[in-house]
């Protein structure tokens, strides 16, 4: 059987197992990969997965299983496994599978990688690292491509395949001068084609240049309220305040500060947020929401007022709210008012925060952490890289409280994010 048959053949036994709905995905992936492991290329690796998601709903009762053989045999057993978690879970009224929609075949990317390429741009990003940035020492560098056959259907009809190539490039580094080292930082992206050189991505040079220049880094004597500029390789941490509190959980268990905000300003009215899993500069997206609907972009947040909240299916029906064929990320921010430069300029006294870290914020937005790789601004200049500086404030609050959101941005192919300043901060 092929993959449509196989997975068509799981939801026919699971009807006949007197399940009263059922759906699943099953997938097919090959990657091929390239290392650089201490500044050495490793050989190219290749290898294959296959995966089988069902659900199954009877009365109301819901239960999902995963496997990764495809084999009858296999199937067979997860299916009466199935089975019994089903009868064996709790009734939910909420439970229930998408309607039909019209069959559809996506496509994006190239299922077959130029492999030569691949080399060549690993080769000369290891030798530009070599040549341009003698303090640094690339720990580990992967360049990837990966290819996917997925089939989604269910009982009711629904019928999606989603055929999808896409390379990806990630960097992890430090810097070293003698007994002088810098904390390790990264990046990574992913597109759908390699037509620039590694180095022209995720802002990856600008990161290796402050990689050599941390390795002397200065605590900050004071404590101070003040500015910080986050970067795009940190912002998303931020979003996926909003973007969480916004979704199934927090709104199922009415810990959302938003669960009432809809309409209503939560953002400075210079802040535009949207979700663009189909957007044409989103390399990476995605065809099907996870309640296997077909994806819509959405605005998120317009001028500073919240357009929507995230609800799937199941969370529609929870709360009685309205599903949305969405389901958060792949970020695009609007609303520019300055140059990066001049953020910098109008600063008295803040953080230009480049990376992060920290726990979970609590539900009303509050959250303390350590800001790494990041640097000291004072009277509108960088001063000194910082050394584990503590910041905090909330979140909520921060985005309230923007100052000024930066004309450039960083594309890392699943989202396009530009720096943002914001004040009330607390940085000890």
């Amino acid at each position: 059987m092929n993959l449509k048959e196989t997975l068509s053949y799981a939801l026919d036994s699971l009807l006949n197992l007197g399940m009263d709905d059922a759906e699943g995905m099953i997938n097919e992936s090959e990657k091929k990969e390239l290392n650089i492991e201490s500044g050495k290329i490793s050989l190219l690796r290749t290898t294959f997965s296959n995966s089988l998601r069902l659900e199954a709903i009877k009365d109301k009762k819901q239960s999902t299983i995963s496997i990764n053989k495809l084999d009858k045999d296999s199937i067979d057993i997860a299916l009466k496994k199935l089975v019994l978690n089903v009868e064996s879970s709790q009734t939910d009224d909420s439970n229930d599978i998408s309607e039909k929609q019209n069959p559809e075949i996506f496509k994006k990317g190239t299922l077959s990688p130029d492999l030569n390429l691949m080399y060549n741009r690993v080769e000369d990003f290891n030798a530009f690292v070599k040549d341009k940035y003698k303090k640094v020492l690339l720990e580990a560098v992967t360049l990837d491509h990966n290819s996917s056959k997925s089939h989604i259907l269910n009982t009711n009809g629904v019928d999606f395949e989603v055929n999808k190539g896409m390379y990806g490039f990630s960097s992890m580094f430090t810097s070293k001068d003698g007994k002088d080292t810098s904390s390790f930082n990264y990046t990574g992206v992913e597109k759908l084609d390699l037509n620039q050189s590694l180095d022209k991505y995720g802002h990856v040079s600008e990161l290796l240049r402050q990689s050599e220049e941390q390795v002397k880094s200065s605590p900050i004597n004071s404590k101070f309220v003040g500015e910080i500029i986050v970067t795009p390789h940190c912002l998303s941490e931020f979003i996926s305040f909003i973007d969480y509190s916004i979704s199934d959980n927090a709104l199922i268990s009415g810990t959302s500060i938003y669960k009432d905000k809809v309409d209503e300003k939560i953002a400075s009215e210079t802040f535009t947020l949207s979700s663009n899993p189909v957007h044409e500069k989103i390399d990476s997206g995605y065809h099907i929401t996870s309640d296997t609907y077909k994806s819509k972009n959405q605005s998120i947040i317009k001028n500073g007022v919240l357009q929507t909240h995230l609800l799937s299916l199941y969370g529609a029906n929870k709360t009685g709210g309205s599903r949305v064929p969405n389901q958060g990320g792949n970020y695009m921010i609007s609303g520019s008012t300055s140059s990066l430069d001049n953020m910098i300029k109008n600063i008295k006294k803040g953080i230009l925060l480049c990376r992060f870290s920290g726990g979970s914020p609590s539900d009303s937005g509050d959250f303390s952490g350590v800001a790494k790789n990041s640097y000291y601004i004072e009277n509108g200049q960088i001063k000194f890289p910082i050394i584990e500086t503590m910041i905090s404030g909330n979140i909520a609050q921060m985005f309230l409280n923007i100052k000024n959101i930066s004309h450039e941005t960083v594309d890392f192919g699943d989202s396009i994010l530009p720096w943002i300043s914001f004040d009330g901060i607390t940085v000890s």
